[in-house]
């Protein structure tokens, strides 16, 4: 399903990563913490990831005709937040992982208990930042909407939640397609979501277009997540970072074991249409947020 020609430019891609990534050295470096803390924060941040859910809400910025700038700390909040659930993820009560994006994990690296409180600290300093903006134009009950969005995506009702039940659902025979897309709209999906309605809340998107861009970010959501099943099973283990077939080992659900590696890629196709079918419906400059979409489904990694 190779659509290449009209995925993101590169280019683009790297300006928004580079702006990103100093952003959070920025951030990062301000601390006064002690120092393997700070360095195992810093460890994973730096790992080399592809900030597709900042890159979400600044894309979606540019869509309503704003400058990018304007939401680039809660830009790196998400970034932060999401960050600290790939350490708690690898850690060995989780999903036992040795690497990451080619790098040891950082447990491998600090120790569990200095990965452990990395993840919080990351945690803590998403919300941080967005609470401590100091912009005109983001006013005091757009932060707490943005806050309280956040942690709702990304708690017991969105991102940890559905962690929780894809650990209880592994090697689970009974586990139904209504039900995997349930746990990844959980896991994996909120926080795309949130990512693409913060941008648009810091806009000042209308209502109508709120909705319609939540439910782009649903369909993309489930579409990312069967991409990274796709991945774990077709993927390059050297592009990826990290070796494949770790789900098959864990006994994971995934989208090929339960609807064969045919049938997952119909999936994807099916959510990736709808996605964008609700993109142009919410009446932006979409070209842009449709090129990354299809870039997060014809990526290697």
């Amino acid at each position: 399903m190779s659509v290449q020609h009209n995925e993101m430019n590169t280019t683009d891609l790297a300006i928004m990563r580079e702006k990103i990534n100093k952003q959070l050295e920025a951030l990062i470096l301000r601390l006064k913490a002690p120092k393997i803390l700070i360095e195992a924060m810093a460890y994973s941040l730096s790992a080399g990831g592809k900030r597709i859910r900042p890159i979400l809400l600044l894309t979606t910025l540019e869509a309503f005709g704003k400058k990018m700038d304007k939401g680039l700390n809660v830009a790196c909040a998400i970034e932060l937040l999401h960050t600290y659930s790939l350490i708690h993820d690898d850690l060995p009560a989780m999903d036992d992982d040795d690497f990451r994006r080619g790098k040891p994990t950082n447990h491998k690296v600090f120790g569990e208990a200095n990965a452990i409180l990395a993840g919080d600290a990351l945690l803590t300093y998403s919300f941080e930042l967005i609470s401590s903006i100091d912009e005109p134009h983001v006013t005091n009950e757009m932060k707490i909407e943005l806050i309280q969005r956040l942690a709702k995506a990304a708690g017991a009702e969105g991102m940890v939640g559905g962690q929780t039940e894809d650990l209880i659902a592994e090697n689970d025979p009974s586990l139904t397609v209504e039900k995997l897309e349930n746990i990844h709209y959980n896991k994996t999906g909120k926080l795309i979501i949130y990512s693409i309605a913060a941008g648009a809340i810091l806009a000042g998107a209308t209502e109508e277009q709120l909705t319609q861009l939540e439910q782009f970010g649903y369909h993309l959501g489930i579409a990312f997540q069967i991409k990274d099943d796709i991945l774990d099973v077709e993927g390059d283990s050297k592009k990826m970072g990290k070796p494949v077939g770790s789900d098959q080992l864990n006994e994971k659900s995934t989208y090929p074991a339960l609807l064969t590696m045919e049938g997952a890629k119909r999936k994807l196709t099916d959510h990736l249409q709808h996605s964008l079918r609700y993109l142009e419906k919410a009446k932006i400059n979409h070209d842009k947020l449709k090129q990354l979409a299809l870039y997060s489904i014809n990526r290697e990694n």
